[in-house]
């Protein structure tokens, strides 16, 4: 069984990624504008820090901004993604509490960004269901979609890293 969002066929983000708040933006590698067909979100140097959780060639960013990469798929993880994905949450909580223009991007912004978003939200103060709001209310509301990354963020990364680890046998 499967966590993962069925959403390939459903239209894409209208933006090619959204301020959820300051310093903190939400983004895929496709968006979907009104009217128009698929596209590429490439990035270039609008952001300082880029923190991809899918990565294509060709989507950036540019040269010179910082690029920290985490793939992590759209699935149940195990315990080493969730600490990538915890690993990925501090770098960017760090980046926008030092005033940084920060993008969480996966393929959609949907689930995975939306997560790596959230949790830090999370670390910088907000309560677990709040986060998950804002994400929700700024980028889509088929953000977070994947109903285990609900059940981390509500759980807490940490718990779920540890119950990660007894289901396969992984201590860090």
């Amino acid at each position: 069984m499967t966590s993962r969002q069925k959403d390939r066929d459903a239209p894409g983000p209208r933006e090619p990624w959204n301020r959820i708040v300051p310093h903190l933006w939400v983004g895929g590698h496709y968006f979907t504008p009104p009217g128009g067909e698929r596209e590429p979100a490439v990035v270039d140097d609008e952001f300082d820090l880029v923190v991809s959780l899918f990565t294509l060639p060709g989507h950036g960013p540019a040269p010179g901004v910082e690029h920290i990469v985490r793939e992590v798929p759209d699935d149940y993880l195990t315990a080493p993604q969730l600490r990538a994905v915890q690993e990925a949450a501090t770098l960017t909580a760090h980046a926008v509490r030092q005033g940084r223009r920060t993008l969480v991007r996966c393929h959609s912004g949907y689930n995975r960004s939306g997560l790596v978003a959230a949790q830090a939200l999370v670390e910088l103060g907000h309560e677990a269901g709040r986060a998950i709001a804002l994400v929700r209310e700024h980028r889509s509301p088929r953000a977070l979609a994947n109903v285990a990354f609900v059940d981390y963020l509500t759980t807490g990364l940490d718990t779920a890293y540890l119950l990660a680890g007894l289901d396969t046998g992984t201590d860090g």
